[in-house]
C-alpha cells in the first residue's frame, strides 16, 4: 500500500509568528492572574516560559492557526510535535511530565509498565487553571465555565493520571461548570494551605 504523501513543511512568517507571541502570552496572562488569585505567585510567573525559546517558538510560529494548539498542526504534517515533546518534559503542571515506568511485575497502562506518579496539589491546581485558560483562549466570546470539563471529557486522560491527581482535577473542573469561577477559586484558596488539596499517601498505589 502506497505511504500517504506528506503535506509540505509550511514557512514562518511575520504575521503568524506574531500572532503566536499575542496567543500565548494571552494564555500566561489569564493563567497568572488565576494563580495570583489562588496564591500560586510563582507558579503564575514561571508558566510556560519554554513556549519561549526558540525549540517552542519557532515551532508555533510555523503551524499557527489561532484556533487550537499549533502542535496539532506539526503532528498532522511531520507525525509528532518536537514542541511537545519538549515542553511537557519541562512543566510540572503537565500530567506527561509524571508518567514513569515500574519495574513491578502488576503492569502499568494496558500493561506496558508505564504508570502515572502522584502530582502535588499545587500542580494539578495549575494543570486546572490552564485548562480553563486554554479554553478561554480558543473559545473566545463562546467560552462557558462547562468548556474546559467538556474537553477533558472528551478525552480519555483519567487513565493516565494517579488516581488522587484525577479525582481532584474532575473536582475542580466539575465545581468550575456547576458552581462557578468564584466559588471554585475560593475552595482552591482556601485549601492550598489550610486544608490538603489531597490525602496523605498511604501505603503502596491502589491498582487502576
Amino acid at each position: 500500500m502506497q505511504e500517504k504523501k506528506r503535506e509540505a513543511i509550511p514557512p514562518i512568517t511575520a504575521k503568524n509568528a506574531w500572532n503566536h507571541f499575542r496567543t500565548i502570552t494571552k494564555h500566561k496572562a489569564i493563567v497568572a492572574r488565576e494563580c495570583f488569585s489562588v496564591g500560586l505567585y510563582r507558579q503564575g510567573l514561571l508558566h510556560d516560559m519554554s513556549k519561549y525559546s526558540p525549540t517552542e517558538f519557532l515551532v508555533g510560529a510555523r503551524y499557527f492557526q489561532g484556533d487550537r494548539s499549533p502542535n496539532n498542526r506539526e503532528r498532522e504534517v511531520t507525525g509528532l510535535s518536537t514542541a511537545w515533546l519538549h515542553h511537557k518534559g519541562r512543566n510540572l503542571h503537565h500530567y506527561e511530565y509524571w508518567l514513569d515506568y515500574t519495574t513491578r511485575t502488576d503492569g502499568g497502562i494496558n500493561g506496558s509498565g508505564i504508570i502515572p506518579c502522584r502530582m502535588p496539589g499545587r500542580y494539578v491546581v495549575e494543570m486546572f487553571l490552564d485548562r480553563v485558560a486554554a479554553s478561554k483562549v480558543y473559545r473566545g466570546k463562546d467560552y462557558t465555565d462547562a468548556d474546559p470539563w467538556k474537553y477533558y471529557a472528551t478525552g480519555n486522560t483519567r487513565r493516565f493520571l494517579y488516581p488522587d491527581t484525577a479525582d481532584l482535577l474532575e473536582k475542580l473542573l466539575l465545581m468550575l461548570r456547576d458552581e462557578g469561577e468564584e466559588k471554585t477559586f475560593a475552595y482552591i484558596r482556601s485549601h492550598l494551605y489550610q486544608k490538603p488539596l489531597l490525602p496523605k499517601k498511604k501505603g503502596r498505589d491502589r491498582k487502576r
